[in-house]
């Protein structure tokens, strides 16, 4: 009896939260003084408008829905 392709490469679905909390972890370097909670979608549906300054909000805003996005798109 032979077994071929049996043992298959993990696909990056396998390697989602090794890449979520790297991404996470990127994220806290580059904001050390936000509280991002355990859930980045709740940074976004939590936040107050007009809570920082316009341009500290923008780029909050920016960084915290493109490291959503990196986790959704697997990158």
């Amino acid at each position: 009896m032979r077994f071929q392709n049996v043992l298959r490469p993990r696909s990056t679905r396998d390697d989602q939260p090794d890449l979520a909390g790297r991404v996470y972890s990127e994220l806290s370097v580059d904001l050390p003084d936000e509280d991002l909670g355990e859930y980045l979608y709740d940074c976004i549906d939590m936040y107050r408008m007009g809570s920082k300054p316009r341009c500290e909000e923008v780029e909050y805003l920016g960084m915290v829905q493109e490291a959503i996005e990196r986790i959704e798109d697997g990158e």
